[in-house]
Parts: structure tokens; sequence; C-alpha cells
């Protein structure tokens, strides 16, 4: 390359560098180049786009922490609501006394009735070959669990005096048609599945009073689940009004209304309680669609025992009672009845545990005020 003696534009400076250079290199020279470097054009770069794009991230950040804030609220008004409505409505306490000399042992039978689904339709492809059910079914499990009843209520009789059975019809006796992909499927429209429900529980009641002493007494409190409801959306305040089941109930306590031995409780409140042998323990009734439980790792209990540590601040008990989750399950402060349908492609679909199909019984005795013999009456 020629060298040139020359002015440099950059310093001002008269000094001899190579031709094909803008500057003598003082801007960056390298001396062992002899010379300097090309000038490199400085790009200015453009942060409006950057800024922007940081915008939008906080904008969708944001979003989702108001979606996430707007469930919580609408789950605590849901929750509210709930509270609310047990306050307005005073709860009816039912009181056993006890029925035998004092030092004799006694106890009270309960025998829970809940999740029956007795319209719906189990396909064994649809459950992996484990479940089918259908009428004939139902019909068969229904036989089985009046005849378990009684095989458990004989057992029990021959250490315990039982003056007293508890019969809990907690709800979900039909699948309805709350749900489009199961009314598709069921075996009746709601109206017949109500019937068929009504019809059952008469039958069952019967039975119940025709293979038991005369003296045995019957309290049976009815819960609606939300299965049975005639309303898309599940009805808070207004859910006995729009139940199937609660009309159902009203029909039998006047079917059986000459019935002395017969005590029903029908209230259109979510609770319903039951005071045993002068108030030595407590029992909560309800269906358990208003414990809110969305999955996880620790199971039922966890949601459960938050919901009862509310509760119990209106009322205390010793022990809540409830069906709807298909799980047969002693919890200790609780009991959760299982199903007579069981295993169906909606518990496939939560992935649920597999089940066999089964009811609870248990006693209360007298003596140590406390939840004794636990149960399950298997429907297969």
């Amino acid at each position: 390359m020629a060298l040139k003696k020359r002015t440099c534009p950059a310093c001002g400076k008269e000094k001899t560098f190579r031709t094909d250079v803008k500057t003598c290199g003082c801007q960056g020279t390298n001396p062992r180049l002899g010379g300097g470097r090309p000038e490199v054009e400085k790009i200015p770069v453009d942060t409006t786009e950057i800024e922007l794009q940081k915008l939008r991230d906080k904008r969708e950040s944001r979003e989702s922490e108001n979606k996430t804030l707007r469930e919580r609220v609408l789950l605590l008004e849901r929750e509210n609501e709930v509270f609310k409505s047990l306050q307005d409505t005073p709860p009816e306490v039912t009181h056993i006394e006890p029925k035998v000399a004092s030092g004799k042992s006694e106890s009270a039978m309960i025998v829970v009735a809940s999740d029956w689904h007795g319209e719906e339709t189990v396909l064994p492809e649809q459950v992996s070959g484990k479940n089918e059910y259908n009428l004939d079914v139902f019909e068969q499990r229904f036989r089985r669990w009046l005849h378990g009843t009684m095989a458990w209520w004989k057992i029990a009789s021959r250490d315990t005096t039982i003056k007293t059975i508890v019969l809990g019809l907690l709800g979900d006796f039909i699948s309805g048609s709350i749900h489009e992909d199961i009314a598709e499927g069921n075996s009746l429209g709601p109206a017949d599945a109500i019937y068929l429900a009504y019809s059952k529980l008469v039958s069952a009641i019967k039975f119940l009073l025709a293979n038991t002493p005369k003296d045995v007494e019957f309290i049976i409190p009815c819960h609606s689940g939300n299965h049975g409801r005639m309303t898309k959306d599940q009805r808070i305040a207004t859910e006995a009004g729009n139940s199937l089941e609660y009309f159902m109930y009203l029909m039998l306590r006047d079917y059986f209304q000459d019935e002395k031995r017969l005590k029903f409780i029908v209230q259109p409140g979510y609770h319903s309680y039951v005071s045993f042998f002068e108030g030595a323990y407590e029992i909560r009734f309800h269906h358990g669609h208003q414990i809110n439980y969305q999955g996880g790792v620790g199971g039922i209990t966890i949601p459960v025992n938050k919901a009862i540590a509310q509760w119990n601040k209106a009322r205390t008990v010793d022990l809540d009672v409830f069906g709807h989750f298909h799980t047969k399950f002693d919890g200790g402060n609780f009991i959760c009845n299982g199903s007579m349908i069981g295993y169906n492609a909606y518990a496939v679909s939560i992935k649920a545990s597999f089940e066999q199909p089964a009811q609870q019984l248990f006693l209360v005795n007298r003596e140590y005020a406390a939840k004794t013999l636990v149960a399950p009456i298997f429907l297969t």
C-alpha cells in the first residue's frame, strides 16, 4: 500500500500514513500495522421495541395474576354464601335418648346411603373392564345393600343393644341431566329416575321395619346432592327448592306419616344434626358437595378438615358424615361414604383411585361416647 504525507482529518496533524485509510491512526491505531484502522460506523440501537416487549410481558403477568385473583374472589364469595345461608337457617337437632338401663351396653347404628346414581350406565369398555352398571346391576346392588345392613345389625346386636337406627339419606340417588354426556347415556330421564329412587327407598324402609324389633326406632336425615338439581348451575340459598331429591324426601315423609317408628329430618338447610345419648356425641350430616376438593396428593382429608374447622366455629360436633366423593373413608372426625355405582368414566377422567362399590355403616356407643364399629357393605 502507498504512503502519503497528508493532514489527518481526525487530529488535524500533518502525517505520513497509508492512502487506504482515512486517519493517521489516532483513533485506535495499532502501531505494528503502520497506520490506522478504518472507521467503523456506529449503528444506533432502537430501544423502543425492547421497551414495548417489556411492557407486554408485564401486562401478561398482571393479567394472569388478575385472573387468579378473580377466581379466588369468586371462590370466597361462594363459600361466604354457604356460611351465610347456614347462619340464616337455624339447625334442627334431633336428640336420641338412652333406651336401656344404665350399666348395659347400648349403641346406635348409623346406616349411610348415598351416591347410588341409579339410572346411570357404565359400560365395561369405559373403565378397562373394572365395572359395569345398568338398571339390572343397580337392582342387584340395592338388594345386597339391604341384606348387608341386616347382617351387620345381627352381628352388632349380639354384644350391644341397638334400639335406634339412623338411616342417613345423603343425596345423589340419581345422576340427573346436569352433565350432557351423562344425560345422553342414562337409562332413564330425571323424572323416571327420581321415581325409581323413591320406590327403592320406600322398599328399603319397609324392609328394615319388617326385619327389626318393634321397639327399634328410625331417625332419617335427608339431604339433597348436587346431581338431583333442576338447574344447570348449583344453587346455594335456594338449593332445596330446585332439587328433585328434596321433593322425593317430602314424598317419603308423607308416605310414612302414620308410621310411629320413623322420624324424618327434611331440612332445606345444608346441615342436619343428631345428638346421641343426652348430648354425649353429636353428628353433622350433609351431602359433601360444599367441600372444595379439586384433587391433590393428600386426598380429601385436607379440604374436609378445613371445612369442618370452619363449620365447628358455628356448632362443634364430634363427627361429620357425608358422601359425594365416592370414597369409602374413615377420617377419625369424619366418615365419607362410598358409592353404589362404583368406578365410572368420570372417575377415570379425574384419575380417581379404583374402588369397589360400597356403602358405610357404623356404631355410636353410649358407654364410650364414641364411634366404634365402622363396617363397609360391599355391593359386588
